[in-house]
């Protein structure tokens, strides 16, 4: 008789939660769960246009057509949006964000404080600043190609 009462329980308990289930998963005509939506700025794979090649090495070819010689600066973005590399005489880390139709936000540097001599920290210093006021990237062959906002030209060679 116990078993009886007890099995009649646990049925009766079931039918009531998921009822209470279902009327929870629209209360106030709204879905229960998660809502957040992803970011429309943000491509997605399966979107047109090309992703950003995360988690590559790339080396500075040239800038503006003038070519970097000596130690180039270089550039890897990680697939937490870390972008690390050297500007030419010290390293650097920063967020980066690839954006739908190919657009890349490079956010403000941390760099180290290592002093060089006046060309190599002009050297580092313009390609900082052609990484900070990034506007649009593309791919061609092996070259990463960054116009920046003021119609710069930085090309990168994907590097080991």
């Amino acid at each position: 008789m116990n078993a009886l009462r007890l099995a009649t329980f646990v049925v009766a308990l079931a039918a009531v939660s998921g009822a209470h289930a279902q009327s929870a998963a629209t209360t106030l005509g709204r879905p229960v769960g998660p809502t957040r939506q992803v970011d429309p700025k943000v491509p997605q794979p399966g979107d047109g246009g090309k992703i950003f090649p995360l988690n590559s090495s790339w080396v500075a070819v040239s800038l503006n057509g003038k070519p970097f010689t000596g130690d180039r600066p270089s550039f890897k973005l990680d697939d937490q949006l870390r972008a690390t590399g050297f500007g030419g005489c010290n390293t650097y880390a920063t967020a980066a964000y690839p954006l739908r139709e190919q657009g890349l936000a490079v956010g403000p540097f941390a760099l180290t404080k290592k002093s060089c001599d006046k060309a190599a920290m002009a050297i580092e210093q313009a390609f900082l600043v052609a990484l900070r006021s990034s506007g649009k990237w593309d791919i061609q062959g092996r070259n990463l190609i960054i116009q920046t906002q003021n119609g710069g030209r930085l090309i990168l060679e994907r590097s080991l």
